[in-house]
């Protein structure tokens, strides 16, 4: 293959790869946890191992995530918040690179780029808000793929090198559990294939070398406890845990939903051919053995879709492209395809003027965090947990919070059904008030609480923006308040501003 088509094929999904990461709305809500616990590393030297954000009472902070925030911190601190972004496009396409190097191993015309086009969309639902921890998880199990398959062609060299990489994953992102799968899915399906092949042994032993190789962590074995009990846990009440097709996400996620469906369908085919022509004996379980398994965690919580994108991508190219292949083409259609692709990737840049990701009525409470600074309104911070991380980065130590999205990380269970409670008014719904007495409360307007609050003794809202009211103790009322500017680029400037010292 002539080099300039390789090069053109990577430029090109690269990017359409920055133009998507480029058009995000939002950070994450939890990223502004990740940016303290990486200062506690970078300005404090030290792993923050107890939380001092919340005026509730906590557990040992647990972080699945420290060297996350190690990472984020950094580029941050040295390098502007623009890197945070790109940061996000190289994680992604590295992601492709590594399915690209899986496929080819298994085929001779590797560079397809429409269908890695449709695998890029099919993913682009879980990538939305730059940047999460778990985007390195999603990297790491791409590259555990490719190494996986790359010993099963011969080349075993990679193989022992992963159990340095589970270190290196495990105190970067919980998500370790599933390249360790990943191993222990390969000792199975090689094993099935063929146990005369000695290769799922190494598998075996590769895994479970990597299993020991968790202990490697700032908490040592406790962690192992903490990380069990983290993967395994309910969250009922946090959405991109729930089902594919629960009520909530029924009509989402359909890029993700025509893709699966489509590579079932091809795949369906071909295994009915391969059975009716050779039988069972000669399918891949490999193959099924990871596809079903990914498949299974996309279907049970929208967060783990990736997994199944990148499984099918890397062992479904040959099928689908053999199945594209029959049909005729014109000469002419790399060129066209090319060139549509490459004015998709630029028009995003020329149509919208580039900046960071925020709004005034967007889901950050910029302008309701700015009155409350600004008016040196102190004390304890009640507020939903997914904004709590964000408010502390703001406000900490004028204020302290109840809690955050470190939920498993730091609090006790109940804490999240208090906040449940409180916020959709169930009866007790003003036990918190009690139980965890606030100085000022922070609430959207789209919970029922907000207008109990308004009604409630002893509460008075202070200041209405478009998203949020402030409440504060009808005792503390004072004659007059500042009140914040509207000007979206003040809070673009300044928001990464914090009065965090470590």
């Amino acid at each position: 293959m002539k080099r300039y088509v390789w090069i053109l094929f990577y430029l090109v999904l690269f990017l359409l790869i920055l133009a998507f990461c480029f058009s995000a709305e939002i950070f994450d809500f939890d990223l502004w946890a990740r940016l303290i616990a990486g200062m506690g590393v970078i300005d404090g030297h030290q792993v923050l191992k107890s939380d001092f954000l919340s005026y509730t009472p906590t557990h040992v902070w647990y972080d699945h995530e420290w060297g996350s925030g190690v990472v984020f911190y950094f580029l941050l601190k040295y390098f502007g918040p623009y890197s945070l972004i790109f940061l996000q496009s190289i994680l992604i396409f590295g992601i492709f690179v590594f399915i690209v190097k899986f496929v080819k191993l298994r085929s001779e015309k590797p560079y397809e780029i429409l269908f890695y086009v449709f695998a890029l969309y099919a993913l682009l639902g879980n990538f939305i808000q730059p940047v999460r921890c778990h985007m390195f998880s999603f990297f790491l199990f791409a590259m555990f793929l490719y190494v996986l398959e790359l010993a099963r062609h011969g080349k075993k060299r990679m193989l022992y090198t992963l159990p340095i990489f589970v270190i290196l994953w495990n105190n970067l992102h919980g998500g370790v559990v599933s390249g360790i799968g990943l191993i222990f899915m390969y000792a199975l399906g090689t094993f099935l294939n063929d146990r005369h092949n000695k290769i799922w042994i190494k598998y075996l032993i590769i895994g479970a070398v990597s299993s020991i190789a968790l202990i490697i962590n700032p908490w040592g074995i406790d962690y192992i406890k903490f990380l069990l009990m983290a993967n395994t846990m309910q969250r009922a009440d946090i959405t991109e845990w729930w089902p594919l097709f629960s009520k909530f996400h029924l009509f989402g996620f359909i890029p993700f939903k025509i893709f699966m469906v489509t590579i079932l369908g091809i795949e369906a085919g071909c295994i009915y051919k391969n059975i009716k022509e050779n039988g069972w004996k000669n399918l891949d379980k490999v193959k099924l053995i990871v596809l079903v398994v990914t498949l299974y965690l996309a279907f049970s919580h929208i967060k783990l879709i990736p997994f199944f994108v990148i499984s099918a991508a890397a062992f479904c190219y040959n099928d689908v492209c053999n199945l594209i292949s029959r049909i005729k083409m014109p000469q002419y259609k790399n060129k066209l395809i090319y060139g549509v692709l490459i004015i998709v990737g630029i028009l995003p840049f020329l149509i919208k003027n580039i900046s960071l990701p925020l709004s005034i009525e967007g889901v950050y409470p910029v302008r309701e965090v700015e009155f409350i600074k600004i008016n040196n309104l102190k004390g304890n911070l009640l507020a939903n947990f997914g904004i709590g991380s964000y408010l502390s980065y703001k406000l900490y130590p004028q204020n302290k919070i109840f809690m955050d999205g470190r939920y498993e990380e730091v609090y006790p269970d109940e804490y999240i059904e208090l906040l449940k409670n409180f916020h959709l008014v169930k009866p007790g719904w003003d036990e918190i008030l009690e139980k965890y007495p606030p100085d000022i409360i922070l609430v959207e307007k789209t919970y029922p609480v907000f207008y109990a609050l308004k009604k409630y003794k002893g509460w008075y809202l202070i200041f209405e923006g478009d998203r949020y009211g402030v409440f504060i103790r009808t005792s503390d009322i004072k004659k007059s308040y500042i009140i914040p500017v509207k000007d979206l680029n003040y809070y673009k400037n300044t928001l990464f501003d914090t009065d965090i010292k470590l």
